[in-house]
């Protein structure tokens, strides 16, 4: 991949779509993860007002200390950045108390829960701020095996790197600058108690699952390890297709209307 050329069309293309939006600016949760802080590179590197935040839920301390470090370092590195801290954890437990069912025994709803969370706040602070809210998933999430929270962080208004692979995303943080601790660190999405690692929830690697997104051989070919990731890339490609897809729509015949 040609990372300088990438990285400036991205920069060119989220300066067009602000220009045509008539909006000031973008904002960006920041998790601590590499698919964040590129993000936010690249918005940064727009010259418009960049707004970063940091949403902790009841945070795993590394997670919170790379995030505010990125942030730092953006800060330094540009003038337009600005970043807020807002720490949702009350707010959440507050939302656990009206839920109508044993949240100890609905984990994947409380974890999806506090994206969701997430995303309105983003949405809060950058409507205050006539801003756009730029989406950090990259290609294997969203269009592959659909790993990310439906209206959570898949609620945005752009996606700069959408249309690259964790792989690309890794190369293209190096060359814009991002932090050398957040491209070592291991992804996770922040939802979990446990601090479990994206890989420990998928059950595959992201350059596996890259490899299962392009396959097009035989698979009589393949080791049982190949196999065994290619049936779990199919299986979660299929089960959360309706993340990837539009909202279906019931169209009322006319002979109804």
């Amino acid at each position: 991949m040609k990372t300088k050329e990438v990285g400036e069309h991205i920069v060119s293309w989220l300066k067009d779509y602000l220009n045509q939006s008539k909006t000031e600016g973008f904002i960006i949760g920041i998790s601590g993860g590499v698919d964040s802080a590129l993000t936010s590179t690249l918005c940064a590197l727009t010259g418009a007002k960049t707004i970063l935040l940091s949403m902790p839920i009841r945070q795993h301390q590394n997670e919170y200390d790379r995030a505010s470090n990125h942030i730092k370092n953006l800060k330094e590195r540009f003038p337009n950045v600005i970043s807020y801290d807002i720490d949702l954890t009350s707010t959440f437990e507050e939302f656990e108390k009206k839920m109508p069912f044993d949240i100890d025994k609905n984990h994947l709803a409380m974890a999806n829960s506090r994206a969701r969370l997430r995303m309105t706040t983003l949405y809060a602070v950058g409507q205050a701020n006539n801003c756009l809210v730029a989406g950090t998933g990259n290609k294997v999430e969203d269009f592959g095996i659909g790993f990310f929270t439906k209206y959570g962080d898949g609620g945005v208004d752009l996606s700069p790197i959408a249309d690259l692979t964790k792989t690309q995303v890794w190369e293209l943080a190096k060359e814009v600058g991002v932090i050398q601790e957040i491209i070592d660190a291991k992804p996770t999405d922040g939802l979990w108690a446990d601090g479990r690692s994206d890989e420990d929830q998928i059950g595959a690697s992201y350059p596996e699952l890259e490899w299962a997104m392009n396959f097009k051989g035989d698979e009589s070919k393949l080791d049982e390890r190949q196999k065994e990731v290619l049936n779990l890339y199919r299986k979660l490609h299929q089960s959360n297709l309706h993340k990837m897809v539009p909202i279906p729509v019931c169209k009322i015949p006319n002979e109804f209307l």
